[in-house]
């Protein structure tokens, strides 16, 4: 089921200097906590390699961390990967129909299949799509739109504001613990930057 992947609005944003945010009310919350301490956030393109290899531990922090940290997945698809824009559209059009967090494992799942190519993967994601269930007329036109683009685009610039450019130190999968309290809490603090 994706309602641990449900993208429902929560609180106000969590900033970074200048207003870049770190999780806005749109985000995508993979978990969510209920005391709301922690938030791990990652940014990420679907077709970053390095981002694939990372995929197992972040899914065995949600695991570990289940009820105490919220997990926050965010678009950062680089232009240097070819098919990256088409399979962020593809997610945010499957979240659109509340089915972020399958078609976004989806990606991981099968990005061997379609990764480093110079051809459009676009096909194959609608593919997906309907292997999903969703409501194709929804899809091919939440894939078009320009709403759609400019969800993923407005991640990409929180992203840049916080000087993530997918250089080869994996800073594409920043993971920041943001709006930490007391105590043992993280303040800010990158992890698994390096």
């Amino acid at each position: 089921s994706d309602t641990a992947g449900s993208s429902q609005p929560q609180s106000s944003p969590s900033s970074a200097e200048g207003g870049t945010a770190f999780v806005r009310a749109d985000s995508h919350r993979l978990s969510t906590a209920p005391d709301g301490k922690v938030t791990l956030v990652e940014f990420l393109d679907f077709e970053c390699e390095s981002c694939r290899a990372a995929y197992p531990s972040f899914e065995n922090l949600r695991q570990e961390y289940a009820g105490r940290v919220t997990f926050v997945a965010r678009y950062f698809p680089l232009p240097g990967h070819f098919n990256a824009d088409n399979a962020a559209l593809a997610v945010e059009a499957a979240a659109q129909q509340g089915k972020f967090e399958a078609m976004y494992k989806k990606m991981y799942e099968t990005q061997t299949q379609w990764g480093e190519q110079r051809v459009t993967a676009a096909p194959l994601f609608r593919q997906f799509a309907q292997e999903m269930g969703l409501d194709m007329a929804k899809y091919d036109a939440a894939v078009a739109s320009p709403a759609t683009l400019e969800r993923v685009r407005a991640d990409q610039r929180d992203g840049a504001g916080m000087a993530l450019d997918g250089s080869g130190q994996r800073r594409e999968v920043l993971a920041l613990a943001v709006a930490a309290q007391e105590d043992n809490q993280l303040r800010g603090r990158a992890v698994g930057a390096e």
